[in-house]
């Protein structure tokens, strides 16, 4: 069941009922008998374990991303390692 807040319009107090959504609204106020009014409050709903788009799916496009610049960068780095190393030899050969 639905927890619903109402405020009092000349107390200014406010009142929590645990209602039904079929329940009509409450109209007076326990404390002075004024006119009740439903107000939003905020929600404290919350998606927790295995199922749910921040659990499962939120990291995923980050993570391929950091892992394909990892590998572009140790090609890159192997590549110039190679050519450095054909270099070199390239320079041993012409000093001979």
């Amino acid at each position: 069941m639905p927890i619903y807040e109402y405020e009092c319009e000349s107390c200014g107090q406010i009142e929590e009922a645990w209602q039904k959504m079929s329940d009509a609204p409450l109209s007076t106020c326990n404390k002075c008998q004024g006119s009740l009014h439903k107000i939003v409050s905020q929600s404290s709903f919350h998606l927790k374990g295995t199922g749910w788009y921040v659990t499962d799916y939120s990291g995923k496009k980050q993570t391929e991303t950091a892992q394909t610049k990892e590998k572009s960068a140790t090609d890159n780095s192997g590549t110039d390692t190679q050519s450095s190393k054909e270099t070199k030899t390239a320079a041993k050969t012409s000093s001979e």
